[in-house]
């Protein structure tokens, strides 16, 4: 394995993975570009190192080979903008013509190859395909976290084909020194903060994290199945009741282990989903009959901001109501502003998963956090302590 920092591009044709997964709108416009921005140092590097430039990732879930909608000629356009030079595309990411494209390639030029996903062969793992796709470069560096989690052919298996010519890209090396900073070197007292809808998502990771922090705090539709859990009654709220036993083990163990959990004193409660909702503040624990709770309530952000404030270490993992609803988005934005605060104080915080990224983007706190996680599914299972294979494959 190879380091990006000291490795000599001159010349060399590096085949990078990214995750150019991006949301396009109606007309094929990149809405959010995000994921081009967090792998343009690792482009950057190898150009200004002498090098050029394959790019490979996917984009959606086509089913049955190529499809307009998902193809990444949409996002040339966007990727030139960003790396600050005009970027080839191969119609294909592999056979005659990608190869002559990439065999023509000059140093400090980039080519971005199509939809890997246009072929089976890529989420199948397909060693063949793999080794069609290694032949276009001569080194090979993996920066698509989120896709790190998946055996496919350009994230796992293709790295066979580059037994001493491969590396991670800078973005992954932010992740992986980002998540073993909240579990292995987090300074005290560590604060995981997990929302989502379901306590069945979240259950390895907040058994994970209680090997290592002080304090969780719950958040979001998973903290009424906690509330039943101790008894409470929670209206028509998400209740996993499946998981309601689960949850009573959790606050035992937490007990022993000596874990603070937070769980919300009161509630935002409404009468439907929506933003023309009726809304009430009630006990988390007394919702009455016909109204579910949507974000959490005044004190229990008292509650929740105080402890945040007070961390050293911080990882946000999943809202804290329903934020896309301006009536239900001020439990979120408090934790972000929180966050935010506790950072400028010198506290590590770690954003990750899906929607809290989605939330400190909409209240354009993202650079004000210490790192934002790329890899939704990736950062989880990463975090839960899994192997993950695309990062495997770099450091066999």
């Amino acid at each position: 394995m190879e380091n990006i920092g000291n490795y000599n591009f001159t010349n060399k044709k590096a085949l990078i993975r990214v995750d150019f997964n991006v949301p396009l709108d109606g007309d094929f416009n990149v809405t959010d570009n995000t994921r081009i921005k967090a792998a343009v140092p690792t482009i950057q590097k190898v150009l200004s190192g002498g090098g050029s430039v394959i790019i490979m990732s996917h984009l959606g879930r086509p089913k049955n080979g190529p499809e307009a909608k998902f193809s990444l000629s949409s996002i040339v356009d966007e990727v030139s903008k960003l790396v600050g030079i005009e970027v080839k595309f191969a119609k294909d990411c592999i056979g005659a013509e990608a190869k002559e494209m990439a065999s023509d390639l000059k140093p400090g030029e980039v080519l971005l190859l199509e939809n890997l996903r246009f072929y089976k062969h890529e989420t199948a793992g397909d060693k063949n395909f793999a080794r069609q796709l290694s032949e276009l470069g001569d080194v090979y560096i993996n920066d698509a976290f989120g896709t790190a989690h998946r055996a496919h052919a350009s994230t796992a298996i293709i790295a066979e084909f580059f037994p001493a010519e491969k590396m991670f890209g800078y973005l992954i090396e932010k992740e992986i020194v980002s998540v073993s900073k909240v579990l292995n070197e987090g300074e005290s007292p560590i604060t995981a903060i997990v929302g989502g809808a379901k306590v069945s998502s979240k259950i390895i990771i907040i058994e994970k994290l209680m090997e290592r922090v002080d304090n969780i705090i719950i958040g979001g539709g998973m903290a009424y199945t906690f509330a039943r859990a101790l008894g409470g009654k929670t209206g028509n709220s998400l209740v996993e009741d499946d998981f309601i036993e689960t949850a009573k083990e959790v606050l035992e163990t937490a007990k022993v282990k000596g874990v603070n959990i937070l769980i919300p004193i009161d509630t935002v409660a409404a009468d439907k989903f929506g933003d023309d909702a009726n809304t009430q503040v009630c006990d988390t624990n007394s919702i009455p009959d016909g109204w579910m709770g949507l974000d959490i309530g005044e004190n229990a952000i008292k509650d929740y901001v105080s402890c945040v404030s007070n961390s050293k270490t911080i990882l946000w993992n999943g809202p804290m109501g329903v934020f896309e609803l301006a009536s239900f988005q001020e439990g979120t934005r408090q934790i972000a502003l929180a966050v935010v605060e506790a950072t400028k104080k010198g506290a590590f915080s770690l954003v990750g998963g899906g929607d809290s990224v989605a939330a400190i983007n909409k209240f354009n706190l993202a650079n004000e956090v210490s790192h934002v996680s790329t890899g939704g599914g990736a950062m989880l299972e990463y975090l839960e302590g899994k192997e993950l294979p695309g990062i495997k494959a770099i450091l066999n």
